[in-house]
């Protein structure tokens, strides 16, 4: 919405880019429940890689009561040390790359174009049609490979944009 308001020269935070920072008490709100929802966004979109190392580490030690062990601590979360350790160290890794990185925002943009479609959009789409046992080439499969593909093209565009993006800042 912000660029179909403000084209190009939508500001990266909409909250306070055009000087407004009245009443403080509600852009505070407004950037925490951004925060929150970014929160659970990154959970989502990391749980895949972090599934993929624990299972080959798990597969490379399958002794190690450091991998495989529970915290008895915590027994209702099934946490171990090295799952803790690892998605410790890569929230810190990811927190202190975008610190030190002075044009984030393009880069959350590229890779949310290159990972919004196949997660958000084409998985489960799939799955849905998978498990509904709807055949193909009926009306309703159509339907949802018509949205599919509809989405693909925009997220390219949005893919396009993001690159764009992103060497305009690079280079400025």
């Amino acid at each position: 919405f912000g660029y179909a308001a403000f084209g190009n020269s939508t500001p990266g935070n909409l909250l306070t880019g055009f000087g407004f920072y009245e009443p403080y008490w509600l852009i505070d709100f407004a950037n925490a429940c951004v925060v929150l929802h970014l929160v659970g966004g990154y959970q989502v979109f990391s749980q895949p890689l972090f599934a993929g190392i624990e299972k080959s580490i798990g597969k490379k030690f399958p002794n190690s009561a450091f991998v495989h062990g529970t915290l008895k601590q915590v027994p209702v979360l099934r946490l171990n040390l090295m799952r803790l350790s690892l998605r410790t160290a890569y929230v810190a890794f990811t927190t202190g790359f975008a610190i030190l990185f002075p044009y984030f925002n393009q880069v959350v943009g590229v890779a949310g174009a290159i990972n919004f479609w196949p997660v958000v959009v084409y998985f489960p789409v799939e799955m849905y049609l998978a498990q509904k046992g709807i055949v193909p080439w009926t009306s309703k499969s159509v339907i949802f490979r018509v949205y599919s593909f509809v989405t693909l093209l925009v997220i390219l565009f949005a893919f396009v944009g993001s690159i764009k993006g992103l060497i305009t800042a690079r280079f400025s």
